[in-house]
């Protein structure tokens, strides 16, 4: 939820300072946004679990439908697991191919 600020608009030091903060707050909360991402692709299981969520998603697959509806459904879980693969891309790209390697060779494990 974002709160409205009144500022007025002949304090040009108060918007300044305004300004400021709103930007700490926002590189403060991209640092903690690439922390977690890196945190999370740092294990196996973290690995795991975004590979789930990006096959769930549908990221990987068509999210074309005769049905309109039932396509733009499709189309916003793409959008939300295109979200999260973009964060891996941006953090920690040298963790994707990691991720894909242990993908592929947990299912050629399963298949034989």
């Amino acid at each position: 939820m974002s709160t409205v600020v009144e500022l007025d608009p002949y304090d040009v030091p108060g918007q300044d300072e305004a300004r400021e903060q709103a930007g700490a707050k926002a590189r403060q909360a991209r640092e903690t946004e690439e922390s977690d991402v890196q945190w999370l692709m740092s294990s196996k299981r973290g690995r795991r679990i975004v590979w789930r969520l990006l096959e769930q998603a549908g990221v990987f697959r068509s999210s074309f439908s005769e049905k309109p509806t039932i396509m733009a459904y499709q189309e916003g879980c793409r959008h939300f697991g295109t979200h999260i693969l973009s964060l891996v891309h941006n953090y920690c790209p040298e963790l994707y191919p990691a991720m894909l390697k242990e993908h592929t060779d947990g299912k050629r494990s399963r298949t034989e």
